[in-house]
């Protein structure tokens, strides 16, 4: 895995062993096109929830991002990943259960990136929906990535969805 683009383009990101069942990085081609998507990302504030390697948050940040949070239970490799592109000023990594994080914060965001465990998506809907409108600053979109067959549904507006394989991308936000 490598940085798409930016200041730190090429830049390589550690991973998890191919078959460790446990995290489930965004491929460089669908965050290439999520990106693309998003369009300008320039002085955003990002949180990513169920970050796992970190790359979604730092690939935001390599395009100009002001800062990110990066959270997840098991933040070993996005802490890694952080460290080792020297973006620990940028950048805050965070242990702890996505929802509870966002029951303590007051924080707001203009990008909230969720990568759920596929398996577990489903169930998170109707509490991220309750949480995620408190933490969006106006005109900020929430980008989901959750299983095509088992989407992750949230009550604001999608402004734009795409399918990668088994991956189902949508950008939500504000019309």
């Amino acid at each position: 895995m490598r940085v798409v683009a930016g200041e730190l383009r090429g830049r390589r990101l550690a991973s998890p062993p191919r078959r460790s069942g446990t995290v489930r990085p965004t491929s460089d081609r669908a965050r290439e096109a999520l990106f693309a998507a998003l369009g300008e990302v320039t002085g955003a504030r990002v949180l990513d929830l169920f970050c796992g390697t970190g790359a979604l948050a730092i690939e935001a940040v390599s395009r100009g991002a002001e800062s990110a949070v990066l959270v997840d239970t098991k933040p070993d490799l996005a802490r890694r990943n952080v460290a080792e592109l020297g973006l620990d000023e940028r950048c805050e990594v965070v242990r702890s259960d996505a929802l509870r994080y966002l029951e303590r914060s007051g924080d707001r965001f203009d990008l909230v990136l969720c990568d759920p465990p596929y398996g577990f998506a489903p169930r998170l809907g109707p509490e991220l929906d309750r949480m995620l409108a408190d933490r969006l600053e106006n005109g900020g979109r929430v980008v989901v990535e959750s299983a095509a067959r088992e989407p992750l549904e949230l009550g604001l507006p999608v402004l734009r969805e795409r399918e990668y394989g088994e991956a189902l991308i949508r950008i939500h936000g504000q019309r």
